[in-house]
Parts: C-alpha cells; sequence; structure tokens
C-alpha cells in the first residue's frame, strides 16, 4: 500500500510540473479581444489522427527587433493634449507588459512631417528662392511641442524601446520642384541633405532619444503625397553611396540605414541597390510595406542577399474599419506573413487619430484609422489587437522558430529571451477547428472556433 502511495504522489507531482500553455484569444466577431482564457493545456505524450503544427526551435532564423506602430505627429499631438495622468496611464498600457498591457517595443516615426502632422514642415524651412547649404538654420522646434516631450514619456516606461525615422520629404528648397509634394531631390544637394539627416540624428540624440535606423525616404515611387519624394533606385543608391554612407561613416553615426520603404511588389527596387558593392557597404537592411504584391515577395529579397535585413514598417487600415476582415488579413500577411519571409519588425500604420482620422495634411490621408481613436474617450481598433498578439510576448532578440502549416491553421512561432515558446496561430477558416501543437516528444489538443487568433505561450 505505501508503494502503491508513493507512486501516485510521484504520479501526481509529474504531472504538476508538466510543460503548460497558456494562451490568449481575439475573435473576428468581437465577442473575444484579446482576452487571456482561465484553461491552461498541459504537454503530454499521446497520439491521435488529428492534423499537427510541429514546433521546432532547433531550427531559427531572424532575430526580432520588435513589433509596433508609427508614432506620427498627429499622434504625438492628439496624446499631448490628453490629461496628464489619462496619458500615463495609457502609456502604460501600450508599452509595458505587466497586467494586460501590450508592450510595444518599436515604433516609427517621420523625420519632419509625415501626412498625418496637422501641417507640412522640415527642420530647415525658408523662403523661396532661398537655401541653407550649411543648415545654419536647422531646428528641431517644431518637434519639441508635441513629439519630443511624448517620446521622452514613453522611453521613461520603455527605456529599450527603439525608433526608426522615416523623411517623407527633403526641405522644398533642396528638390527639383521646390514643393513639399513631389519633385526629386537635386544631385547638388545629396551632400547637403546627408548632413540634414547626420544632425537630425545627432540633435535627437541631444533630446535622449536614439534613433535605431532610419530609412532612406519613405515610399520613394510615390510622388503623388503630401508631403513626399519620388527617388528612384538609381538615385537612392547614388545618394546613399556618395553622400548618406559616407557622411554616416564620417560623423561616426551607427543608426542603421534601410532602404526602399515601400510595396513588396517591387522587390527590383532593394535588389538592385543591394548588388552595388559600393552602397551596400552601408546599408543594413530593406524595409516594406504591403499595398502592392504579395508578401512572399520579399524572400525574393533575402535569397538574392541573405546578409542584410528585412523590415516590416507600414501598413494602413481605412476607416470604417471591418474588424474581422481587417484582423484576419493583418495577422496572416503581417503578423505571420512578414517574420516568415525574414523581417524584424512589423508596423501599423498608425498609432493614434481623432474620431475624424485627423490631423492630417492638404492632400493627406483622410481615412487612417489609428490603433487607437483619441476622442472624449480612448477607443481601441483593430491594429491594437492586431499588434498585441505579438507584442506582448515576442520580445525584442525573440528568434523565429520553425513551425509548419495545416489545413486553414495560418501560424509562426518564437523562442523568447527568457526561454519562452510563442505560437500565433490564426484559423481563417469559418469552421471549428480541433488540432494538435507538437513540441518536442509531447503535444496538447486545443479547439478554435472559425476567424480566431490564438497566442500560445508555454
Amino acid at each position: 500500500m505505501k508503494v502503491i502511495k508513493v507512486l501516485v504522489f510521484l504520479l501526481s507531482a509529474f504531472a504538476s510540473q508538466a510543460q503548460q500553455a497558456e494562451y490568449w484569444l481575439t475573435n473576428a466577431d468581437k465577442s473575444i479581444l484579446f482576452q487571456k482564457q482561465i484553461q491552461r493545456f498541459s504537454f503530454e505524450y499521446q497520439t491521435n489522427t488529428l492534423p499537427s503544427i510541429y514546433v521546432d526551435d532547433t531550427k531559427t532564423f531572424q532575430k526580432m527587433d520588435g513589433f509596433g506602430y508609427t508614432l506620427t505627429g498627429g499622434s504625438a499631438q492628439l496624446l499631448a493634449a490628453m490629461k496628464p495622468a489619462e496619458r500615463a496611464k495609457l502609456l502604460q498600457e501600450l508599452f509595458t507588459t505587466n497586467q494586460n498591457n501590450i508592450g510595444v517595443s518599436y515604433l516609427r516615426i517621420s523625420i519632419g512631417a509625415s501626412d498625418l502632422s496637422d501641417h507640412v514642415f522640415t527642420y530647415n524651412d525658408l523662403p523661396a528662392g532661398q537655401t541653407d547649404p550649411k543648415l545654419t538654420r536647422f531646428t528641431l522646434a517644431e518637434e519639441r511641442k508635441e513629439l519630443i516631450p511624448v517620446l521622452k514619456e514613453i522611453l521613461a516606461v520603455a527605456p529599450s524601446l527603439k525608433i526608426l525615422g522615416s523623411p517623407w520629404t527633403p526641405p522644398a528648397w533642396m528638390k527639383t520642384n521646390a514643393l513639399s509634394k513631389g519633385g526629386s531631390l537635386k544631385p547638388e544637394f545629396y551632400d547637403v541633405y546627408a548632413r540634414y539627416l547626420v544632425k537630425y540624428i545627432q540633435e535627437m540624440q541631444k533630446e535622449g532619444i536614439r534613433i535605431e535606423a532610419i530609412t532612406v525616404q519613405n515610399e520613394p515611387l510615390h510622388p503623388g503625397n503630401n508631403p513626399s519624394l519620388l527617388m528612384p533606385q538609381d538615385e537612392q543608391a547614388a545618394f546613399i553611396k556618395k553622400s548618406l554612407g559616407p557622411a554616416f561613416k564620417k560623423a561616426k553615426i551607427n543608426t542603421k540605414i534601410l532602404i526602399y520603404d515601400h510595396n513588396a511588389d517591387r522587390p527590383d527596387y532593394p535588389i538592385s541597390i543591394l548588388n552595388d558593392p559600393e552602397a551596400r557597404q552601408y546599408i543594413d537592411g530593406s524595409a516594406f510595406h504591403l499595398y502592392g504584391g504579395n508578401i512572399e515577395n520579399l524572400q525574393d529579397v533575402h535569397e538574392a542577399h541573405p546578409d542584410k535585413n528585412l523590415y516590416f514598417t507600414e501598413q494602413w487600415i481605412g476607416a470604417p474599419a471591418n474588424f474581422g476582415g481587417d484582423l484576419i488579413w493583418h495577422i496572416k500577411n503581417l503578423i505571420i506573413g512578414a517574420p516568415r519571409n525574414w523581417c524584424k519588425t512589423v508596423l501599423e500604420w498608425n498609432l493614434a487619430a481623432d474620431p475624424q482620422q485627423k490631423p492630417y495634411t492638404e492632400g493627406g490621408c483622410t481615412t487612417c484609422l489609428g490603433a487607437l481613436t483619441i476622442g472624449e474617450t480612448v477607443v481601441r481598433n483593430p491594429a491594437y489587437y492586431i499588434i498585441a498578439h505579438a507584442s506582448k510576448f515576442v520580445k525584442p532578440a525573440s528568434v523565429r522558430i520553425a513551425s509548419n502549416v495545416t489545413m486553414s491553421l495560418s501560424n509562426i512561432a518564437f523562442k523568447t529571451p527568457d526561454g519562452k515558446t510563442v505560437l500565433i496561430l490564426l484559423n481563417e477558416s469559418d469552421k471549428l477547428m480541433t488540432f494538435n501543437i507538437r513540441y518536442k516528444t509531447k503535444q496538447i489538443t486545443p479547439t478554435l472556433e472559425g476567424r480566431t487568433v490564438a497566442t500560445f505561450v508555454w
């Protein structure tokens, strides 16, 4: 009898120590919105004939830099206008991971105005006909009104946050058409503009804000936005190798240089620049949006230049949101698809707008729905939940690991720096699915409703 009692005790102790998976759900019908489930699954030895997702941490891929949003000038303006206590509470929710907070770890900001600023500006705006090649009138005064104070508050709660800067336009006096919209960068101002970008990084550093990386130009093949700039790949390559790269080297700037920052339908653009040995020596990698092309096209860039990194830097959701459709498409293509095709970041556009999707420039995006709508209350929109399913769990320096796709169960897996395994999974069908998640020699067998996103952590 004593032997039996000892065996029962040992078996129960073993069962209690079995690896357990927690999980969070969001449903397309909004009945569940990023909620941690009470149920836990214990990994056990078992066999069945159900479809299986095999998670294999012996096969590793890229190291992640983070998940997040673009903190547009308009987003910063809306945050700055909140009551300090309410803003502080919201920033805790966004940028820390305790309790129900979502742990955003990466932000993109515009260098000067984007089209989601309330007006167009650069850091060296001059009356028509004037130039300033020595940049004596360079100033971050516009950013000191709202963006810099908000960024400082964010960095106070999330000091390891990474920041990417992207210019929408150089100062108009550097451009062929002398306007904020369209035109090209004049070759005679290549060196001046390179020093302008160096000065931006240095001045932000003086404010205590480190710029992790910059893209050379936001959407260089879309000169119809306001502000914007046309910069074909031959011009971008020339600017990098003749001016920007040498300027960074001379100033000992270690901020990464990313190229392209546009749609997945033109992988030839970054590939052609990286084929240039003079330009590629200064380049960390390429950045992408997905308003054209397929996310799988990024694989072409990786295969052509496997030593260079890939980043996903922008995708919008249009107002009014189609919550279910937006959730499914963005999880499949961005949260799962972009890292499966080697991206180190996934960033949604944009963090916040008001109930009328303002502010925006004249000629800017009038229907860009923020992850947050900030008005009399704060409303959390599809992009909030899309990013949350990754940002809370897949911390910077997490490594993508192997997992197979079976049936309608798109997924992606990561190993975090603290040894956790994260599996983000989408049942994009309309049907209830029961399946296995196999890890090492054991498995769990969850059931997931149709059109549901789940993040499993063990």
